[in-house]
């Protein structure tokens, strides 16, 4: 009995190691023979990903400094486009079938709305953190509204935003998947086919895809950030030159 015992399990590690290699053999004969369809699959992800980020930049920054100035409207808009964000993906999808079809339009707009939330509240936080005495300072310097808007709010404004964008960013890619579900396509389409066919070689290659570019979003803003943030303080130590720095120059 134990020697039957022990060539069982022998038996089933053998089976199991034979299937990890037969495995490895599909995910290596898919990019041999089918390389052409992940190419445009995975630039396909890319392209919607990165409208859809695009989208809700134009539409979460202007809308996120509108609310950091007015009160009312901030509870309303940050409530609304909040409130859309608890919606699954899945159902903001559905919805946008009957109005734009099938294809690339509704998964524009339905992500879009998911990427939204983040850059409008991120930026709402970022544009209110800033110190009145910042702006009345500026103000004094004789700046224009729209100075102080790129040259002081904004450039301390950005780390934090670019935090809502990495956000959306990785929300985005993630739930792009869905997409295939309405014929945008993308890596969805390998995860979903894979799912229909049993074939675990496509959901490999698909999950992997999708998390590498998730990963790869997330590191690069993070790097951007961080150099923002390293920009913001190197330019707070610099001396600038002013007036009144010449003259107590001039007298010490």
């Amino acid at each position: 009995m134990k020697y039957t015992r022990f060539t069982g399990r022998g038996g089933t590690k053998q089976k199991r190691e034979m299937n990890n290699s037969h495995l490895i053999e599909k995910i290596a004969a898919y990019f041999q023979t089918r390389s052409d369809v992940y190419a445009e699959a995975f630039a396909r992800h890319i392209m919607i990903s990165v409208i859809c980020v695009a989208v809700a930049c134009a539409v979460g920054i202007p809308l996120g400094i509108m609310c950091a100035r007015n009160r009312r409207a901030r509870v309303f808009i940050t409530g609304v486009f909040s409130t859309l964000r608890i919606v699954p993906s899945l159902a903001v999808l559905f919805i946008c079938m009957p109005i734009f079809g099938i294809g690339l339009p509704p998964a524009i707009v339905a992500l879009s709305f998911l990427a939204i939330p983040p850059v409008l509240i991120n930026t709402t936080q970022a544009f209110a953190a800033i110190p009145p005495s910042v702006i009345e300072t500026a103000e004094a310097m004789g700046m224009t509204d729209a100075m102080i808007l790129t040259r002081v709010e904004f450039p301390l404004a950005a780390p934090l935003i670019l935090t809502g964008v990495k956000t959306a960013a990785v929300e985005v890619i993630a739930s792009a998947t869905l997409a295939a579900y309405i014929g945008a396509g993308g890596l969805g389409n390998l995860i979903f086919t894979g799912l229909g066919l049993l074939r675990p070689d496509l959901l490999i290659i698909g999950g992997a895809s999708v998390a590498a570019l998730s990963i790869a979003a997330d590191t690069l803003l993070s790097v951007a950030e961080k150099r923002l943030v390293r920009y913001r303080d190197a330019d707070r130590g610099r001396p600038h030159d002013s007036p009144a720095h010449g003259r107590s120059a001039r007298f010490a």
